[in-house]
């Protein structure tokens, strides 16, 4: 009876997903920000995303006593469902309570970053692609925005959606890198935060914050 009651009480670890593009051409590409915040997770921690697994690199540590699994597809944007899947299936994760997926969000400003608990994919490729391969839209997701900063007249005639692949498939502004290099230390707080605190927890106490602007903070 204590062996099950043991096995019953005992939790696999947290997932933390970066998404974006394996390859050199796409490291500094504004669609590689998750990838760019599970490096800074890593480097905080004082690990190395370079394990092989589940069609990822990989690399283990702890945070807020729990064993935490930091994780890059190399399946590219556009199937990340299928690493995500295979790395709930290996761990054994609940989606909606151990997995957390980083990305960029071109609707959302650079500089800032939000926190939901589900929700539909909003034309994000690598989002769509783990909506799918999960069967489920609730998982936890930390959006870093890279929008463009476009004039309103420009805006309302869509031309950030048009620019939109080109812009996230190419190298960043040095100006730009350094807006988004401070944003990923936020991003590293945030996530610890989620596994202290919770995601909804977590969506009050940083969503507030980004939405009044980082120098408020």
């Amino acid at each position: 009876m204590a062996e099950a009651s043991e096995s019953v009480g005992r939790r696999g670890p947290f997932l933390v997903v970066g998404l974006g593009n394996p390859g050199p051409e796409y490291l500094w590409t504004p669609h590689n920000a998750g990838f760019m915040a599970i490096d800074r997770i890593a480097q905080q921690e004082g690990v190395v995303v370079q394990n092989r697994r589940c069609r990822a690199a990989t690399a283990t540590c702890r945070i807020a006593g729990r064993e935490v699994v930091l994780a890059k597809p190399e399946t590219f944007m556009n199937l990340s469902g299928l690493a995500v899947a295979a790395l709930v299936r290996e761990f054994e994760a609940d989606p909606a309570q151990d997995l957390l997926v980083i990305y960029d969000e071109l609707d959302l400003a650079l500089g800032t970053f939000k926190i939901r608990e589900r929700g539909s994919p909003a034309g994000h490729n690598g989002a769509r692609s783990i909506n799918g391969a999960l069967g489920s839209q609730e998982w936890v997701r930390l959006r870093i925005g890279v929008g463009l900063n476009l004039p309103p007249e420009a805006i309302a005639a869509g031309a950030g959606k048009r620019l939109g692949k080109d812009y996230l498939l190419a190298p960043m502004r040095k100006a730009d890198l350094t807006v988004l290099d401070e944003v990923l230390d936020r991003v590293a707080t945030a996530t610890r935060r989620i596994l202290e605190v919770g995601p909804a927890a977590a969506m009050n106490e940083f969503n507030r914050r980004e939405r009044n602007g980082p120098a408020e903070q």
